[in-house]
Order: C-alpha cells, then structure tokens, then sequence
C-alpha cells in the first residue's frame, strides 16, 4: 500500500502545513504549477517526489520535472500533467493519450478547482485534481488531497482544506 500526498498550484509558496498533513504519505505528487525550485527542493528534502510542470513554470523547473508522467503504484495505472481539461470534457491532445492508454486514475491541475470523480467518458476512469494550495489565483479555498493506492484501489481520499 502506497500513501500519496497530492498537490498543485503552490505558485511559489509552500504552506507549511503541508508537511504535517504529508508526514505519514510515502511520496508527495505535485501537479505543476510549482512557481520556482524552492517549492521542489523542499518538498523532495521532505519525502519522495513526482512533479509536473505548469504553465506558468519557467524553464528551471522544467529541466527539472517533465510535462507529463505515466506510473503505477500499487496496480493502479497513473497520468499526471497539469493542463488536462475538465471530466467529460478533456483537451483534444489529453484526451487522445486517454483513449489510447486508458489509465484508472487521471491527475491534473491548473483549474484550481478541487474534483474527485468518475470520467463519464472514460468509466471507470477517476479524474482527480487537489484544487489549489498557493496564495496567487482566483480559488477561495486552498486545497490538498491524500489517498492510498494497492491491489488496483484508489481508497481514504481526504481532502484537506489549508485554508482560505
């Protein structure tokens, strides 16, 4: 059994509850949007990490982390990237790489909208994005989420508000 610790959108700020509500995850997941390598090296001092890059990284995060990664934990088949659309509605390139490989679980960012549900598309694929846990955009409420993946199960999703 593997525990994930999942974020997006720090834009260059790291809420120091993070940690705290990451101690007993195995790996920390970020889904771009990191804002400069401080975030990063933090975060991978802490535990082990997978990052995307966003769209508003530069170019020293993006030498460090890729656009897009394709996993498996705990027999679970994993797509992170962080612009990927919404469920039902995905981007016309994402959506291509979905049909063709089918994962279980779909991780995206950017939209800073916390969503946790079934594909209605690609059933029964679960489409995930944490929300926001930066200071700079347009969300309300800052959000990360944790979950646990083994024998090919997705299960105790928690969603932790940071606050607003």
């Amino acid at each position: 059994m593997t525990t994930i610790g999942l974020l997006s959108d720090t834009h260059g700020w790291l809420d120091p509850e993070v940690f705290e509500h990451f101690a007993s995850c195995d790996e920390i997941w970020h889904a771009g949007d990191i804002g400069n390598l401080k975030v990063l090296e933090q975060l991978a001092s802490f535990k082990p990490l997978i990052a995307v890059y966003g769209n508003i990284d530069g170019q020293e995060i993006r030498k460090e982390v890729p656009s897009m990664v394709r996993l498996r934990r705990g027999d679970v088949d994993i797509f992170m990237t962080h612009i990927g659309g919404a469920p039902g509605r995905l981007s016309l390139p994402i959506r291509s790489l979905i049909e063709q490989q089918r994962p279980d679980l779909f991780i995206c960012g950017h939209s800073h909208i916390l969503k946790s549900v079934r594909d209605p598309l690609f059933h029964p694929m679960i489409h995930l994005n944490p929300g926001a846990s930066g200071k700079h955009g347009f969300h309300t409420i800052r959000t990360i989420v944790r979950f646990k993946v083994d024998k090919g199960r997705i299960f105790d999703m928690e969603v932790v508000h940071l606050g607003d």
